[in-house]
């Protein structure tokens, strides 16, 4: 899958060479994992930089409604991460958020969230705040980064990467994180909102945790509270599934071995979710946990694979 990507071969510009004599040299992962974290923490800075005094403007909702919002926060990190990924890696199609991106291929893109959270961010709100990219080959996610603004940490990896980081911006930090499992009866859910608002099944499901917390804002930094294991489990209604909300998080959890879940005839059915460059609506609820956590729900799970 990697070959397909790196197959191109990109001109070295020393820039003391004429053009004729100019270096060929290849692409590779650990090249890529260095531009998006550069990129991420870029957008870090940005919206930190207008934190405290944002200028909002309205958008269409999903709905159809002008009731979404965005910033100046949210144009400038976007086009810090445009400019970037066209300059470096100009073969690759990109799908963004803001003013309706999505150009070149579609097979082989960079999905860009600039700021998960805006609204959490007008209200200068402490966390609930990110920013966060992906990359698709052939409809695998090969890497993926989040970023929290309030905590300067951005969570990824990178293409050929078998691990997962947790690094610190400011101060620096690394740290491998480990997707083990705990016993849920152990360790609380992180819902997105009331435990009504969910099928039975994942109402039953709950009191196999020890308790409930209730979270929203950025759904990268909501996730990012399982990949350092504070939750054992993660449960979303149905909703509004885009590219560049749910790439990012489905790509991080699934290299933790972290499992998606959903209810069929009151069983939880295994599945994977969609990789694609379009918004659809997810019509049910959606359970996240540790692979090695299923025989603690079930005879109520079954797989696909």
């Amino acid at each position: 899958m990697l070959d397909f990507f790196f197959e191109k071969w990109y001109d070295y510009l020393s820039g003391t060479l004429p053009t004729k004599e100019r270096k060929v040299k290849k692409i590779n992962g650990h090249a890529i994992g260095i531009i998006l974290r550069d990129l991420v923490k870029r957008a870090i800075i940005v919206a930190r930089r207008h934190a405290a005094n944002p200028q909002v403007c309205a958008k269409m909702g999903y709905d159809g409604a002008m009731d979404d919002v965005f910033t100046n926060a949210d144009r400038e990190a976007q086009a810090v991460y445009l400019k970037s990924l066209r300059e470096c890696l100009p073969d690759a199609g990109i799908v963004g958020e803001e003013d309706g991106v999505s150009v070149g291929s579609d097979t082989v893109y960079f999905t860009v969230d600039p700021l998960d959270g805006t609204k959490a961010y007008i209200r200068r709100q402490s966390h609930g705040i990110g920013t966060m990219v992906a990359l698709v080959v052939k409809e695998e996610i090969i890497s993926a980064y989040v970023g929290d603004v309030s905590t300067r940490e951005i969570f990824g990896y990178r293409p050929g990467s078998d691990n997962v980081w947790r690094l610190g911006v400011d101060p620096e930090y690394h740290e491998k994180l480990k997707g083990e499992a705990e016993s849920l009866s152990k360790k609380y859910i992180l819902l997105r909102e009331r435990e009504q608002t969910y099928a039975p099944l994942s109402q039953k499901t709950i009191n196999s945790f020890k308790s409930v917390l209730i979270d929203n804002g950025s759904i990268g930094t909501w996730a990012a509270r399982l990949w350092k294991r504070e939750v054992a489990g993660l449960l979303l209604p149905p909703s509004w599934e885009t590219p560049w909300d749910s790439t990012p998080v489905v790509g991080i959890s699934q290299k933790l071995g972290y499992v998606f879940l959903r209810p069929v005839n009151n069983e939880w059915e295994e599945f994977s979710p969609l990789i694609t460059r379009k918004k659809y609506y997810r019509s049910h609820d959606v359970l996240v946990i540790h692979k090695e956590n299923l025989a603690e729900i079930f005879p109520h799970t079954k797989s696909l694979f």
